[in-house]
């Protein structure tokens, strides 16, 4: 048997708020339910449950909650409308909340869980708001190609009537044909992109995102001792799913400002094997199972002068996708070499490999290999680390085979040439 101490401990510890509530008043409050609300240790005792609500809504919560506690039963709140809290300095932030019932000394009571869902919040706006500029985007270049195919028209018009030179009546007609049908198949190229990055985003999102939001639901079931490590594997589900969508959003931001020409590069003198050293310290989180990543520098004292934040970008991106693509027990192995003043580096793992057929497209946005369908990804990785490259005076290319693995092989020059 658990001692009160043990439960105590859990309760303290747990990353959801958690409010005792007895008809109406708050008679007991967590850390986190704290912090969530910005109060300080024991502020929250003896204040009304509506007090952590804006002020429009407490008259209406206070009949809701009469009603509740007439028939309390365990109840998810939240879902299909938005819910609002509001804390110690006046801010408002969007919650879940989860409402369970328990007899405390004899006394029922209920018990709400609350989480914050503002990181949600804000992929569903950025996910919107990426389709929205997408779309807007095509319209813009739909109306592009009517307006040059009507001056053509117009143009090819002209001709016919003037009849002054027939050849150069039928040169321009062609040049007019030629630039309609390469308007025509940009349009198509859009339009296939735009339906490629619709389906990419919705599959992309919606998964971690109901990941999240099924963990959220079982967590408010395991209270008790036994349940902890469910609750755990829960937690860690939640954790990876926000993970997910983070580098999704990393990716879209990315893709934008490289298209955009808003990337500046800015170059100083790194010492190399420390700093791959440090990513591939932060990259070995990521690793399954029985993985290993091993870092080759061949020399411990060398200086090249880079852009050290776009250089991670790039390697953070090859590492993690050798590491995703390669099994549980295999290695992945970083070679760094210093030549002059070019930096040589292969990034080495024994994965899935990639198909002959799709190597050749492997570098284009949101493509995505036929044997990686079952693996999270955007098709955006590779597209970016190429671009990222041009900006450093780099460039890549990659040895593959299906079904025994990849090498991908980097060669940049020093910046202070440029």
């Amino acid at each position: 048997m658990k001692s009160p101490n043990t439960y105590q401990s859990i309760f303290n510890s747990c990353v959801e708020g958690i409010l005792l509530v007895n008809k109406g008043e708050i008679v007991l409050a967590n850390p986190s339910s704290e912090n969530l609300f910005g109060y300080k240790i024991n502020e929250l005792v003896g204040m009304k449950i509506e007090h952590l609500m804006p002020q429009k809504v407490r008259k209406s919560h206070e009949a809701v909650r009469s009603n509740y506690e007439k028939k309390p039963e365990p109840r998810q709140m939240g879902v299909g409308r938005d819910l609002v809290a509001l804390k110690k300095d006046g801010t408002t932030f969007p919650v879940e909340i989860s409402l369970n019932v328990a007899e405390v000394d004899g006394v029922a009571m209920t018990i709400a869980y609350v989480i914050d869902i503002s990181m949600r919040k804000k992929a569903e706006l950025e996910l919107q708001r990426s389709e929205e500029q997408l779309i807007s985007y095509a319209a813009e270049l739909e109306q592009r190609v009517k307006d040059r195919t009507k001056k053509l028209n117009e143009a090819i018009e002209g001709l016919q009537k003037s009849n002054k030179n027939l050849e150069l009546q039928i040169k321009e007609r062609i040049k007019a044909e030629n630039e309609a049908r390469i308007a025509l198949e940009r349009e198509k190229e859009l339009n296939e992109l735009k339906t490629r990055f619709v389906s990419m985003a919705s599959h992309e999102f919606r998964t971690p995102l109901s990941a999240v939001l099924s963990s959220v639901s079982l967590i408010g079931k395991y209270i008790s001792e036994d349940n902890k490590e469910k609750k755990m594997k829960h937690i860690n589900r939640i954790k990876s799913s926000v993970g997910e969508l983070t580098n999704i959003l990393n990716d879209f931001l990315s893709m934008d400002r490289l298209d955009a020409g808003k990337m500046n590069v800015a170059g100083r003198e790194v010492l190399i094997c420390n700093f791959l050293h440090e990513i591939t310290d932060e990259m070995s989180e990521l690793m399954k199972k029985d993985q290993s990543l091993d870092l080759k520098c061949s020399t411990p004292d060398a200086i090249f002068y880079t852009d050290p934040q776009i250089l991670k970008q790039v390697l953070a991106n090859l590492i993690s996708n050798a590491i995703k693509y390669s099994p549980e027990g295999e290695r992945v192995v970083l070679e760094v070499e210093l030549d002059k003043d070019d930096l040589l580096v292969k990034v080495i793992d024994k994965g899935i490999g990639i198909p002959k057929v799709d190597q050749k497209h492997l570098f284009n946005k949101f493509f995505r290999a036929n044997n990686a369908s079952h693996i999270q990804g955007t098709g955006l990785g590779l597209n970016i680390v190429q671009k990222y490259l041009e900006l450093i005076g780099g460039h890549i290319k990659f040895e593959s085979t299906e079904g025994k693995g990849s090498t991908f092989i980097l060669s940049i020059k020093s910046l202070k040439n440029e």
